[in-house]
C-alpha cells in the first residue's frame, strides 16, 4: 500500500460515518458523526426568548429541545450594530436590480432594533461613538422575554451545559461564507499574497450579492477562477430561500438550515488540491461525493474519489483502526522513548511530558536531549488535541529546560503547530515553573465523551479499591459479626472477587487463621468472577442465608 499520499478515508455505516486524513500514512484528523436530532453546530434556529439573566449578560433561547439555549449578550452586540445601522465602509456599491430589495425578515428585525433604540440616535459619521453609546445594557431594552429571535448554534451541549448561540448569522459555503444580515466583505487572514488578495477583491467586488448582505473569501479560494465563487454565492443564496421561506411561514421555534453532514462538510471543508484521494466504502456516499467535487472543482477534483469496494474494513486495510485505539489511552509513547499523559479532568486538560525509562540521568545531562524530546512531545501533543477533539483550558508540563532560547523554541513551534488546526488556539509563553497554558475552541463533544460511557464501576475516577484494601474490610465486617453475635458458633462462607481471593489464600492466609482461632468459628472462602472488585457476601453456609453485603460501587 502507497502510504506517501495524503488521504481522506470515509467509512459510511447505518448508526455512524467516521472520517479520517492520512499524511503519509499516518492519522492527522479523525472525527465520528452519529444520527441525533439534538442541535448541531451551524445550523440555525427562528428561536424566542424565553427570560433573560442580567447577572450572567445572557438570554435563554427556547429553539425546540428539551433544553433552553445559551445566548450571551455579547454575541447579540455585534448582530444588532450589523440590522441597525449597515455602516461597512468596504460593501460594494454597484448593485443593481432586485437584489437591492431587503427580505422581508431583514426589514422586521432592523423595524425592531430601530424601535428598541429610539433613545440612541448614532450617527454615521463616528462609528467609534456608536460603539460607546449602545452597549450590553440596551439589550434587555431591545430583546425583551418573548421576543423572537434568528440564531445559530456555535457549540452544541456538551456535558450538562446548554448550546451556545450567537445572532451572527453566517453560512459557510465551498469557496465562500454567506453573511445573511452583514454587508461586510472580506478575504481570509490566511492568504498571505498580496497579488492574490488584489485579484480575489476584484472578484468579490463584481459578484452579485443582494443588499444587506456580505459575504467572505475562504482560504480554498485562493488561486480559483471567478466562476467557482458564482456558483458558489448562487448555492449559498438558494441556501437562504429556502430559509425565508421557512421564516414567512412563521412557526417557532423550528430550525430552518441544518449544518449538512460529515460527508458534505468532508468536501466544503477538507477537500483542498493537496488531497491526493479520498476513498469511500459506500456507493451512494460515493456517487454523492463525485457530484459535489466535479460541481465545485471540475473532472481533474472528481477523479480523486475511489469506492472501496473489499470485504476487509477500510479502516483496517489502511491501518487507521491501530492508531485510532492508541487515542483512547492515557499515554502516548514518543519516537524518543518519552511519553506523553493525558488528563482530561472537568477544568481543565492535564498534559505531562516523561522522559524514557533509564534516561533520566542522560536527559538531565544534555539540554539538547530535553530539547528533543519538548519538539517530540509538542508535535504530538498538538495532533492528539486535534484527533481527541479536546477543547478549553490545557496545562501542559514540558520538561524543565534551563535555557530561555530553548523555551522560547518550544513557545513558537506550539503556536506553529496549532495554526492549521482548524479550532482557534491561543497559546501563552512557558511560566517559570515550567508550565504552558493554552485554551482551545471546541463546538462539540470530546471523541472520548462520544464514543466512551463513564464506568459504572469507577464512576470515572479510573481506580477500584486494591486487593489488600478489600482484605482490610473483609477482616473489619468479619469481626465486626462476630462480636455482634456473641458466642454462638456459626460458620461463615465468603465469597468475593477472584483477585481479591488470591490475596487471602496468599498474602493474608495467617491473619484469617488467626481469626478463625479467636472467635472459635470456621471461615470458608469462594471466588465469584461475576461480582464487583469492590463487592463481597458475608453467607451463613447451612442456610444459604446472606448476614452482610458490602458493595461500594
Amino acid at each position: 500500500m502507497d502510504t506517501a499520499k495524503k488521504r481522506i478515508i470515509l467509512s459510511c455505516e447505518t448508526l455512524e460515518t467516521r472520517f479520517a486524513l492520512l499524511n503519509h500514512g499516518k492519522l492527522e484528523e479523525y472525527e465520528i458523526e452519529r444520527a441525533s436530532n439534538g442541535p448541531k453546530a451551524g445550523s440555525v434556529y427562528l428561536g424566542k426568548i424565553v427570560n433573560l439573566e442580567p447577572s450572567l449578560h445572557a438570554a435563554f433561547v427556547d429553539i425546540g429541545m428539551d433544553k433552553n439555549a445559551f445566548l450571551h449578550y455579547w454575541d447579540m452586540l455585534p448582530a444588532t450594530f450589523d440590522l441597525k445601522d449597515k455602516i461597512v465602509e468596504n460593501a460594494p456599491e454597484n448593485k443593481t436590480g432586485d437584489n437591492k430589495k431587503k427580505t422581508r425578515f431583514s426589514e422586521q428585525l432592523n423595524s425592531l432594533l430601530k424601535q428598541g433604540g429610539k433613545s440612541h440616535q448614532i450617527r454615521e459619521k463616528n462609528r467609534k461613538r456608536q460603539v460607546q453609546q449602545f452597549t450590553v445594557k440596551d439589550i434587555p431594552a431591545l430583546f425583551p422575554p418573548g421576543t423572537e429571535l434568528l440564531v445559530q448554534v456555535v457549540k452544541e451541549p456538551i456535558g450538562t451545559k446548554a448550546a451556545r448561540l450567537t445572532t451572527n448569522i453566517s453560512i459557510p459555503g465551498r469557496y465562500l461564507v454567506l453573511l445573511p444580515y452583514s454587508e461586510h466583505f472580506a478575504l481570509s487572514s490566511k492568504i498571505e499574497s498580496k497579488a492574490e488578495r488584489s485579484r480575489l477583491k476584484k472578484i468579490i467586488s463584481e459578484l452579485d450579492v443582494p443588499k444587506g448582505m456580505g459575504v467572505i473569501c475562504r482560504t480554498v479560494g485562493e488561486g480559483r477562477k471567478a466562476v467557482f465563487f458564482k456558483r458558489d454565492l448562487d448555492m449559498l443564496l438558494d441556501y437562504w430561500r429556502k430559509v425565508e421561506e421557512i421564516l414567512e411561514k412563521h412557526q417557532r421555534p423550528t430550525e430552518v438550515y441544518r449544518e449538512p453532514n460529515l460527508i458534505e462538510r468532508t468536501v466544503r471543508d477538507l477537500m483542498t488540491d493537496d488531497i491526493d484521494e479520498i476513498q469511500v466504502d459506500n456507493e451512494e456516499a460515493y456517487n454523492q461525493i463525485r457530484n459535489l467535487l466535479y460541481k465545485f472543482g471540475g473532472r481533474k477534483m472528481s477523479a480523486k474519489v475511489a469506492c472501496y469496494r473489499r470485504a476487509r474494513p477500510i479502516f483496517e486495510h489502511f491501518d487507521i483502526k491501530n492508531q485510532i485505539n492508541q487515542i483512547f489511552t492515557r499515554e502516548v509513547p514518543l519516537p524518543s522513548g518519552g511519553g506523553v499523559c493525558i488528563d482530561e479532568t472537568e477544568a481543565l486538560i492535564a498534559i505531562d511530558v516523561n522522559t524514557g525509562k533509564g534516561k533520566g540521568k542522560r536527559v538531565g545531562e544534555q539540554p539538547e536531549v530535553i530539547l528533543q524530546t519538548n519538539i517530540e512531545a509538542a508535535e504530538e501533543i498538538a495532533r492528539q488535541l486535534r484527533l481527541r477533539n479536546v477543547g478549553g483550558l490545557v496545562v501542559i508540563d514540558f520538561i524543565d529546560m534551563r535555557s530561555s532560547r530553548d523555551r522560547e523554541t518550544i513557545f513558537k513551534l506550539m503556536r506553529k503547530l496549532v495554526k492549521n488546526d482548524r479550532a482557534k488556539s491561543t497559546i501563552l509563553p512557558l511560566s517559570r515553573l515550567g508550565l504552558m497554558e493554552m485554551t482551545r475552541q471546541r463546538e462539540h463533544e470530546s471523541l472520548r465523551n462520544t464514543v466512551l460511557d463513564r464506568c459504572p464501576y469507577c464512576n470515572g475516577t479510573g481506580h477500584v479499591k486494591s486487593s489488600l484494601s478489600m482484605s482490610v474490610e473483609i477482616q473489619r465486617r468479619l469481626h465486626s459479626l462476630f462480636k455482634s453475635r456473641g458466642s454462638k458458633a456459626v460458620p461463615v462462607r465468603i465469597f468475593m472477587h477472584p483477585d481479591v481471593l488470591t490475596r487471602l489464600k496468599n498474602e493474608d492466609a495467617e491473619l484469617f487463621v488467626s481469626l478463625e482461632r479467636q472467635y472459635g468459628r470456621d471461615l470458608s472462602f469462594r471466588a465469584d468472577s461475576t461480582m464487583h472488585h469492590e463487592e463481597f457476601k458475608l453467607v451463613d453456609p447451612e442456610t444459604g442465608r446472606i448476614l452482610e453485603h458490602a458493595s461500594d460501587h
